[in-house]
Order: C-alpha cells, then sequence, then structure tokens
C-alpha cells in the first residue's frame, strides 16, 4: 500500500495566512520508496484524471518515479481475513487520482500522440481526463477538469492521515453545526479549513473538492478550532 509522510515545510494554502503553517506530505512510490515532495508551482494545475480497471495505485507509483506528485485519496478500513481482523488502506475514491501538471504534462501523459509525447507511455492506455462540462473553451469543447490549488491542499491535509473513519459524504448524510468557517489548529487534521458539522454522531468538518468529493474529517473537539472572521 502506497504510504504517506509528514515533511517539514512552510508550503500556507493562501486562505490561512497569519495560522501556523501546514505541513503538506511527501507521496511516495508504494513498492519502490521513491518520494515527490508537493511544491507549488504557478504553471501547473491539480488535474482529476480517471484510471481504468482499478489501475490509479499503478499510475500514481508510475507518476511519482517521474518526480509528478501524483495523489489517491485513501483511508484506513476493518475487514476480516481468515477469521482475523486486519487493518488495510482502501481507495475513498475508486478509480480517480489527482496530478499535478502542466497543460502541456497533462497532454501528454494522456494522449501519447505526435504532438504530445508522453514521457510514460504506457500510462496513456490507463489514464483519461475528467472533462470540464461547465466550461467551454476556444473550440468549443469541455477542457479537462482541474481543481483549484487552495481546495486541493486543505483536501490532501484532510486526507492524507488516512484516518480511518474520514467520511465520504453523499446527500443528507450532515447537517451543519451553525454557518461560521473555521480552521484546525490542533491535532492531526491541523491547517484543515471548512465549515463545521455533525456527521455520525460527532463534530467534524466538510471538505469540499470542487463537484468531486465531499468528505468529513474524524472527530475535531471544538478546543481545536478556530472561527475564522
Amino acid at each position: 500500500m502506497s504510504a504517506l509522510s509528514n515533511v517539514e515545510s512552510t508550503i500556507l494554502p493562501k486562505h490561512s495566512a497569519g495560522f501556523a503553517p501546514a505541513a503538506i506530505p511527501q507521496t511516495k512510490n508504494s513498492k519502490t520508496g521513491v518520494s515527490v515532495e508537493y511544491a507549488p508551482d504557478p504553471d501547473k494545475r491539480w488535474y482529476v484524471l480517471r484510471a481504468s480497471y482499478n489501475r490509479e495505485l499503478m499510475a500514481a507509483d508510475m507518476l511519482i518515479d517521474a518526480g509528478i506528485y501524483a495523489y489517491v485519496v485513501k483511508r484506513y478500513t476493518w475487514v476480516e481475513v481468515d477469521k482475523r481482523r486486519k487493518r488495510i488502506l482502501e481507495i475513498l475514491l475508486p478509480n480517480m487520482l489527482f496530478a499535478y501538471l502542466t497543460p502541456y504534462e497533462a497532454e501528454c501523459l494522456v494522449r501519447n500522440d505526435e504532438a504530445h509525447p508522453s514521457p510514460i507511455p504506457s500510462l496513456s492506455t490507463v489514464l483519461s481526463f475528467y472533462y470540464d462540462h461547465f466550461h467551454e473553451n476556444e473550440y468549443g469543447k469541455n477542457p479537462p477538469a482541474t481543481v483549484p490549488e487552495h481546495e486541493m491542499r486543505n483536501f490532501i491535509l484532510a486526507t492524507c492521515s488516512a484516518n480511518e473513519n474520514l467520511l465520504l459524504l453523499k446527500g443528507n448524510d450532515f447537517r451543519f453545526k451553525g454557518g461560521e468557517e473555521v480552521l484546525v489548529i490542533e491535532g492531526e487534521f491541523k491547517g484543515v479549513r471548512g465549515r463545521v458539522i455533525r456527521a455520525k454522531g460527532q463534530q467534524r468538518i466538510l471538505v469540499q473538492l470542487s463537484d468531486f468529493a465531499t468528505l468529513a474529517t474524524a472527530y475535531i473537539p471544538s478546543a481545536f478550532m478556530n472561527v475564522i472572521e
């Protein structure tokens, strides 16, 4: 299984100036241990990619080996194996991965044609774009979907611990507790920003990733939050 470890960094989400820096983790190849650290780049975007045949971890490993920051959302869960409970990592958003790329790099990885030769040719048969159906480019076509950087950083901070109590929310799985937005200042979710909700009988933080995912953190006590004015 892929592992995530915290590293010392001072990368701050744009919206959290004035608060303690939020450490963004390295991602590690699940087989080789190769690491890639996420560093902001004005020429890059967070692309939402679809991997075929449940190959998201394989694709992420290949991207990481090529020096590209790739992220697959996971959490711990318990399963029964040979009548024994075993704690494993499961993929929370199946067949989906996020990669930090320039537009040209993204086209190369997915298309691998004469105008866009891929540095990893075999991935072009595995990866495809999710498309943004709310916008059109200059050719009247839907562009590949991307996620705003501040949203993606917040999402990584909320999910990088792979906590087994992370929730993927649907419909009316939760209710808001007040309307204020808060910043988590202590604990494993330190640096996460969002609205306070109640889900599964516990106080949590709602984390929205554009139109692709709505998640809730594990329980967070009120003392670990600061209301954002």
